[in-house]
């Protein structure tokens, strides 16, 4: 761990969390992880879909909390199991009130486990759904970055709500296409991170009005608590290296992320 640990912040402001795995998080009840985080201000949550057997689980989960609100879409890693049958759940399932956008999808050249050829076709059929649905979407892209831009100025376009390219860690490149197409870029605790720079650079160079926060808990936990599962609560960590990042005060942040999660998913 590089610092000590402290307590959590509450600055007394509402916070979206837009990115995280609620159906993975075991070190607390899914009660308590909500509760913890509500606690410090998070008003809604977003649990998102990665793979054609935790779509309905996802569902389940919206329909069991009043402020979980979840995406359908499947993941670059899973993307050798889409089937006609995942498109076409999806679209069924789009319409619902508390599903909010499509994802999380995109390109993973890291670790490949999926064929890239298959990742790109999977990827651009679930775009096509987001383009005939209205809904945004949830990008995870690594190592990628040019055929995500490609991609992405062939769909975005014809997108009614762009949505957000996640996790940022991408090249200043990607960033600057994905902001200039409409999309925004989620933040998690990777900019907390020691070797981190490159993310840095992103957030420094990135208007604020198209910066979201999230967790992807329960990975990616922030200083200073590296080494414990990651969980919502830590989104104030999140907004504070922003905000040092940025030279600004941290309620600027989390109001205008805020304001840009509305924008972006509850519009």
């Amino acid at each position: 761990m590089s610092k000590k640990r402290r307590d959590i912040p509450a600055f007394g402001l509402p916070i979206i969390e837009t990115h995280f795995h609620l159906d993975y998080l075991k070190d607390a009840s899914v009660g308590d992880i909500l509760q913890q985080a509500r606690d410090i201000g998070v008003e809604r949550f977003m649990t998102i879909a990665v793979a054609p057997e935790n779509m309905e689980t996802v569902i389940k989960l919206t329909e069991e909390h009043s402020d979980v609100f979840g995406t359908l879409g499947v993941h670059p890693h899973d993307a050798e199991k889409y089937q006609p049958s995942t498109g076409a759940f999806i679209r069924a399932n789009c319409g619902m009130d508390k599903i909010v956008a499509v994802g999380e999808i995109g390109l993973d050249y890291f670790y490949d486990n999926s064929d890239r050829a298959v990742q790109r076709t999977v990827f651009a059929e679930q775009l096509q759904i987001a383009v005939d649905t209205g809904l945004p979407v949830v990008i995870h892209t690594r190592e990628a970055d040019a055929d995500t831009m490609a991609i992405l100025r062939e769909y975005a376009p014809q997108m009614k709500n762009k949505g957000v390219v996640h996790s940022f860690t991408s090249g200043m490149e990607l960033a600057e296409v994905a902001v200039e197409l409409g999309f925004c870029l989620g933040i998690n605790g990777i900019v907390t991170f020691n070797k981190a720079d490159n993310v840095r650079e992103v957030v420094a160079a990135t208007p604020m009005n198209q910066l979201l926060l999230e967790t992807d808990s329960p990975f990616l936990t922030p200083v200073p608590y590296r080494g414990t599962e990651n969980a919502p609560k830590y989104l104030p960590f999140i907004a504070e290296k922003i905000a040092d990042v940025k030279g600004i005060d941290v309620e600027e942040v989390l109001r205008a992320s805020y304001d840009n999660s509305l924008r972006t998913f509850f519009n």
